[in-house]
């Protein structure tokens, strides 16, 4: 069963941090690449980060200098540092495998206001 529980989110002022994290079940985590996605009101979901078994990443433009994705492959878990944030990072995050699945969990909310 997939199971994919994300946590961390909250309210934060423009360059504030928070980090992220994602429990996922082992039948996806130890098989696939995973990422972390975002959902602004309005915009379509966005991937913005990747980490592959081995701990090699890639980011997306917008966030590349700022955000930090991690795995801790005994514990399931992928995470994401997020540093100097900004009003436009505010989103849902949600984090699934990569190619992404049909089942995603209910995301965690960020809001980057002052």
């Amino acid at each position: 069963q997939v199971q994919l529980v994300e946590s961390g989110g909250g309210l934060v002022q423009p360059g504030g941090s928070l980090r992220l994290s994602c429990a996922a079940s082992p039948s996806i985590f130890t098989i696939y690449i995973m990422g972390w996605f975002r959902q602004a009101p309005g915009k379509q979901r966005e991937l913005v980060a990747t980490i592959t078994r081995t701990h090699i990443t890639d980011y997306a433009d917008s966030v590349k200098g700022r955000f930090t994705i991690s795995r801790d492959n005994a514990k399931n878990t992928v995470y994401l540092q997020m540093n100097s944030l900004n009003t436009e990072d505010t989103a849902v995050y949600f984090c699934n495998r990569i190619p992404w699945g049909a089942i995603w969990g209910q995301g965690t909310q960020v809001t980057v206001s002052s």
